[in-house]
């Protein structure tokens, strides 16, 4: 056995007392510099340097924040927390006096090491505060003249307003019933979209805040709103979509602040003195997408010169300000762009173009025709096997955008207020060839920053990373939809659940969860029970639409993944009551300590067959689902009262979780370990929830390896089960049969959709079947990433990058040989830095290299070139390269 070198390694010198320690990367709630923060005690964070690469552990910080400039050091500082003995260097709350809505505040920090050396004061940040109370907003809610359906003109809104001073700083504070896209003297405000995003808008509605400073100016200015239906309005979900679901009016609610240099201030408001009316926006829905008719356009109607003397009287409607909240959550923003890859004239003579790559967004388009001309952009996923434009699967949603042209001059051409899951486009109106350059498809989804990437010697799956990754982006749209492309895009629970600690390998899914999981326990049921979709738009007012093993847990699971991703236990604090809700509501259910009542998805999506006359379709009792996932969330709950010191419901919920286990075994287990549901499903559950008394747990992995074998080395498992497939088999010493299912590329597989030209992941194993055919329309998304959980398995083991301690304080670094691979990489920013783990086997040797970020320590455990034995160091920050 070769003894591992430590090359370059940092420890030879720990520290000396002329240690260059600085502090970067600070942060507010998680952002940096956020102009709308609404709690009384922000919390920082901030991440530690060393100018030549040492090492550094933090043994004490100090924090000062004031109204001002650090600049001026001659006066006490708003607050300081003093010397403050901690390593902690994440979520620090503010504890000073109460802070001022609308007001600007700076802080610094600096830290101690373990050597007592001081660092210097970090460049300071800053804060503003956002409106605090509904008293502090001097706008008015306006609704448009005309505004009565879904169908209607989109609105607009205008109103202009003269400055006889020169502004030193402004922000804009917008929010709406419906989108919103603003405008002030010609240029568009901010650069997101989709705005205010989707919240449970009866209980809470977002607002965002923008610097304007730099678009206003001396003399006239004029603003411009365009309102959409959006999610407010626009009729939601498939089955029995209902429209206007949170209300029938489009309404706008914003204030300009404006503080000029000399001092002064002023507050520019949405009131009775703005005027509506329409323009070449004629259509603007979700599913359906819009019409622009250029023939009816409004130029130059947002900027101040523009004539508006025929425009109608806003109406002033007292809307609740009640339920405002700023945004903490990455809005949706517009990030890469596709040129065509091919021009396709199909069989039946259509012109289509492929972008390549399945994404969500839109195209811009350029056209030049005739007045009158009518140009129409459809929108579909994949060509069946004819080669022809396929849409079945987008059921009732037409995803298609019309430009009706006013003139013959150039222009460029993009949807508003609604957008398409695609790949292809089929163009109608356009007379001669398609020319390539006209086109352009933009991805838009929440600007979450990645944190990780996954790359290894196999490049199929290096194209399944790919494409879990392109999943993740296309349905994290302001909420983690479902699907993208047909009448649906929804937040579903069990989905985003399932996909959670992926998803947060791949980007920094904190805001964006914390956001989510707060409309989660705002639309809880009374009862307890958890929506199906949140926000909730199946619910009549009447039923509770939920309650489903698996979904509903999406209030205990997602919260503990954030949790051990980022180790900010406010966002356990927030969401504890939630969680107790729905363990006490699934105890309410039960029958003898087994939940056996109420509507179930199960393992959504397994494998089964059609006219199964063997009995080979792998279907799992969706009770026994039930109970293990009962058991998940009760040891969620037992952990999460540990973390906040709720002792009592610790104790009480230890003793649940005891019974709960014991009347699983007891009706679903026989005395030498058989599972009733002789299924992948029932065994991994069992296994990776701790349900099996432990002499029984090495027999059960072995019943899941040879029920896999039975498959011919296939997967059987669905939404439910997949996710924990390959982890439990890790866990009991089977990480070959692990490997061997990850590159599995027959149906069922990860690999299989690939085989077929998958660029994203597929709701079915088969969403194309071996012959070319296409599974039932009816349930059949070519983006839908649950069963792109796997990517949490490939950073965990084929990377070996695992949390040791909540946030990564304490990291674990173990990657798994296996699979024939050669070499694989993975790098993940935490909360303290990067981290990163790269192994390569060369002439049966391995090298390895880690990257292990300042303020944390790390197990790194390394393995021989076969995978067979390990070498355990325990280290500190620094860059280390073994060979073994």
């Amino acid at each position: 056995m070769r003894t591992p070198l430590l090359i370059g390694c940092l420890l030879f010198s720990w520290y000396t007392a002329s240690a260059q320690i600085a502090v970067k990367n600070l942060l507010t709630e998680n952002m940096k510099s956020p102009i709308c923060i609404d709690t009384q005690n922000p919390r920082f964070s901030w991440q530690l340097t060393e100018k030549y690469n040492k090492p550094v552990l933090q043994q004490a910080y100090e924090l000062q924040v004031d109204s001002g400039s650090f600049d001026n050091n001659n006066h006490s500082p708003l607050w300081s927390s003093g010397k403050i003995n901690s390593d902690q260097s994440v979520y620090i709350p503010y504890s000073g006096k109460s802070l001022l809505s609308g007001h600007k505040y700076f802080w610094r920090v600096r830290i101690w090491d373990t050597k007592g050396v001081c660092s210097d004061w970090s460049e300071q940040a800053f804060w503003k505060m956002g409106l605090l109370s509904a008293p502090d907003w001097h706008a008015q809610w306006i609704v448009p003249a005309s505004n009565d359906t879904v169908n209607a003109a989109a609105p607009l809104l205008r109103n202009s307003f003269s400055l006889n001073k020169t502004v030193l700083e402004a922000t804009a504070y917008i929010t709406s019933h419906g989108f919103y896209e603003a405008q002030l003297n010609g240029h568009k405000i901010g650069d997101s979209f989709l705005t205010p995003g989707w919240t449970s808008y009866n209980k809470r509605l977002q607002y965002q805040a923008y610097d304007v400073t730099s678009l206003l100016t001396e003399g006239e200015n004029a603003i411009g709103v365009t309102l959409g239906s959006g999610w407010y309005r626009s009729p939601l979900g498939p089955y029995t979509p209902r429209a206007n679901f949170y209300g029938d009016k489009t309404a706008l609610l914003m204030e300009i602040r404006i503080v000029f240099t000399d001092g002064s201030t002023k507050i520019i408001s949405s009131d009775q003195n703005w005027k509506s009316s329409t323009g070449a926006l004629r259509f603007a829905e979700i599913y359906n997408g819009c019409i622009i008719d250029t023939r009816l356009e409004k130029s130059g109607w947002t900027n101040p010169a523009f004539n508006d003397q025929d425009w109608l009287p806003v109406h002033v409607i007292p809307f609740s300000k009640n339920t405002l909240v700023a945004t903490y959550n990455e809005t949706v923003k517009q990030h890469e762009v596709f040129k065509p890859i091919k021009i396709i004239t199909t069989p039946r003579g259509e012109k289509v173009i492929d972008f390549g790559q399945n994404l969500v967004g839109w195209v811009k388009v350029t056209l030049k025709g005739n007045a009158g001309d009518s140009i129409k952009i459809a929108h579909a996923e994949v060509l069946d096997k004819a080669d022809e434009f396929y849409t079945e699967n987008l059921r009732a949603a037409k995803a298609e955008n019309i430009y009706i042209l006013k003139d013959t001059v150039r222009r460029t051409f993009e949807p508003q207020f609604s957008w398409q899951g695609f790949r292809y486009i089929k163009i109608k109106g356009i007379k001669g060839p398609l020319n390539p350059d006209d086109f352009t498809a933009v991805a838009i989804y929440s600007d979450m920053k990645a944190s990780g990437s996954f790359s290894c010697s196999n490049p199929l799956l290096n194209q399944l990373q790919h494409n879990i990754q392109w999943g993740q982006k296309g349905n994290f749209l302001d909420v983690p939809t479902d699907c993208p492309q047909r009448d649906e895009r929804l937040g579903w629970t069990g989905d985003a659940q399932v996909f959670s600690r992926t998803a947060a390998f791949n980007m920094d899914v904190h805001n964006f969860f914390t956001k989510w999981l707060k409309d989660v326990a705002a639309d809880q049921y009374k009862s307890g029970s958890i929506p199906y979709v949140i926000p909730d738009v199946f619910t009549n007012g009447k039923d509770e639409v939920g309650g489903s093993s698996g979904w509903g847990d999406v209030s205990t699971i997602i919260p503990w993944n954030m949790y051990y991703a980022y180790g900010d236990k406010k966002i356990l604090e927030n969401q504890f009551q939630s969680m107790k809700a729905w363990v006490n509501y699934i105890q309410k259910q039960t029958k003898n300590g087994l939940w056996v009542t109420g509507n179930h998805f199960g393992d959504w999506l397994f494998y089964s067959v059609n006219d199964d006359r063997d009995g080979i379709s792998a279907i799992t009792n969706k009770y026994l689902i039930a109970q293990c996932f009962y058991a998940y969330s009760t040891r969620i709950l037992i952990n999460s009262a540990k973390v906040l010191n709720k002792k009592a419901d610790e104790e009480y919920y230890a003793k649940l979780l005891t019974q709960i286990k014991q009347a699983f075994v007891n009706e679903y287990v026989t005395a030498n370990g058989l599972i009733s549901s002789d299924t992948q499903t029932a065994y991994v559950l069992a296994l990776e929830f701790d349900m099996l008394p432990i002499n029984l747990r090495q027999q059960a992995a072995a019943r899941l390896v040879k029920n896999i074998e039975l498959y011919h080395g296939h997967l059987t498992t669905g939404f439910l089960g997949t996710p924990y497939l390959c982890d439990a088999l890790s866990k009991f010493g089977y990480a070959d049969v692990a490997y061997k299912l990850l590159l599995q590329d027959t149906y069922p597989s990860w690999l299989y959709p690939i085989k077929q030209g998958a660029t994203t992941i597929w709701e079915r194993w088969d969403g194309i079947k071996t012959d070319g055919s296409f599974e039932e329309p009816s349930m059949n998304s070519y983006n839908h990433y649950a069963y792109g959980a796997i990517g949490d398995w490939m950073y965990r083991n084929i990377a070996g990058i695992i949390p040791a301690a909540p946030g990564y304080k304490k990291i674990l670094i173990k990657p798994v040989i296996g699979g024939g691979l050669s070499w694989a990489e993975g790098k993940y920013e935490c909360p303290y830095g990067s981290i990163s783990c790269k192994w390569e086997i060369i002439a049966n040797k391995l090298n390895m290299n880690v990257t292990i970020p300042q303020n944390t320590t790390a197990d790194i455990f390394i393995p021989d070139f076969q995978g067979k034995t390990y070498q355990k160091i325990t280290v500190g920050p620094g860059v280390y390269h073994y060979s073994r």
